[in-house]
């Protein structure tokens, strides 16, 4: 057992699952606080406003009220070329 917010190696938190509600000792679906989290809902709401979160409401109506959070886009990053690429820019 490794103590809540301990360093890890992979930090993975499944979200949702459809609909489901559920509570385990080590899951619990949706994940308990993904409604109270902008960084959660603004990709979220981006690709599915409409998305559910079973006893919230939408990923939109949830994100409307982290209002108060702020977010930074960070700027797009371009691909690396692909070695080949590199290889070719170089002989030319």
């Amino acid at each position: 057992d490794t103590p809540r917010n301990a360093p890890r190696s992979l930090d993975l938190d499944l979200l949702l699952y459809g609909r489901r509600r559920l509570t385990l000792h080590a899951l619990t679906l949706p994940h308990p606080r993904m409604h109270e989290r902008a960084f959660v809902l603004l990709p979220l709401a981006e690709i599915a406003p409409g998305c559910i979160i079973p006893g919230h409401g939408t990923a939109l109506e949830c994100l409307k009220l982290c209002a108060d959070q702020t977010l930074q886009r960070l700027p797009e990053s371009r691909p690396s070329p692909a070695p080949s690429a590199l290889l070719l820019q170089s002989a030319g």
